[in-house]
């Protein structure tokens, strides 16, 4: 047998020892929370306030309809968020002294909305910003609700984009300039590409965070699902519609976590990194 083919053996030997204890140890901890919740002394008062499945029922559809606007908000914030972020990105790494102003505003941006929870710049741009203005027309919280999400992922996410610009090699710009190309066209047809391929497993943990961030913006006024939930709860006195709220949230980012967590695998082995079992 050929040392490939025993490391190979060896590694199936592995796998299949990973997958035979975490399902062991899976199966035990449901087996315990199956077991010692309902044993809890007060379990019978809250199963009725959060898990009443009439209440479940009853609100759920609501709840599915309300989701929508969530979905669309992040749909119309996420390709902003992406155009915002590569922007200051390149203008954190434009390397003439005569764009040192556009590199100083990319580093003042990128510290002041990082530094800000997202839930802060919310409140301060949906109730703040609609004040400068006399018509109706511009005090719609779903406008400004957007507008301090894209301001606040575009800081995280351009840091992602900056991350994978400065980790290509510095030879590829050289072997770029030695071909006759300009600084523009290096960073678009040799830096970018290759940047923008590493990024992507940490971009997508970022947009699982942006969805659930979306509900947000339920703070400053419009019924999404978030606040449908705090209506129903309301309305029923029990706590019930947030956990409708929460299967509905989870049904959409686990898949996406998932997508992720292959991404990131995939570009781990892609690269020679070790995969942890």
């Amino acid at each position: 047998m050929s040392p490939q083919t025993r490391r190979e053996a060896y590694e199936r030997r592995q796998r299949r020892r990973s997958l035979l204890i975490a399902s062991a140890s899976t199966v035990i901890v449901v087996a315990a929370v199956i077991v010692l919740v309902p044993r809890a002394p007060r379990w019978d008062r809250v199963k009725t306030s959060f898990f009443n499945r009439d209440i479940f029922v009853d609100t759920f559809p609501g709840l599915l309809r309300a989701f929508w606007l969530d979905v669309q908000i992040f749909l119309w914030s996420l390709p902003l968020i992406f155009v915002l972020s590569l922007a200051i990105a390149i203008a954190r790494n434009t390397r003439s002294p005569a764009f040192f102003p556009l590199r100083a505003f990319a580093v003042i941006y990128t510290d002041v909305f990082r530094g800000v929870p997202v839930i802060l710049t919310i409140f301060l741009i949906g109730f703040g910003v609609p004040g400068l203005f006399d018509s109706r027309t511009w005090s719609n919280p779903l406008i400004w609700g957007t507008v301090a999400l894209v301001l606040s992922y575009s800081a995280y996410v351009s840091e992602e984009i900056r991350a994978g610009i400065e980790g290509v090699h510095e030879s590829q710009r050289a072997a770029a300039r030695s071909l006759g190309m300009s600084s523009r066209q290096t960073m678009s047809t040799v830096v970018l590409p290759q940047a923008l391929r590493r990024i992507v497993p940490p971009m997508m943990n970022s947009i699982v965070s942006l969805q659930k961030d979306v509900a947000l913006i339920s703070l400053i006024g419009p019924v999404e699902i978030l606040r449908q939930a705090g209506i129903d709860k309301a309305k029923f006195a029990n706590f019930t519609p947030y956990v409708g709220a929460a299967v509905i949230f989870l049904a959409l980012t686990i898949p996406m976590t998932r997508v992720a967590d292959y991404l990131l695998a995939r570009e781990r082995k892609r690269t020679g990194a070790t995969v942890v079992a």
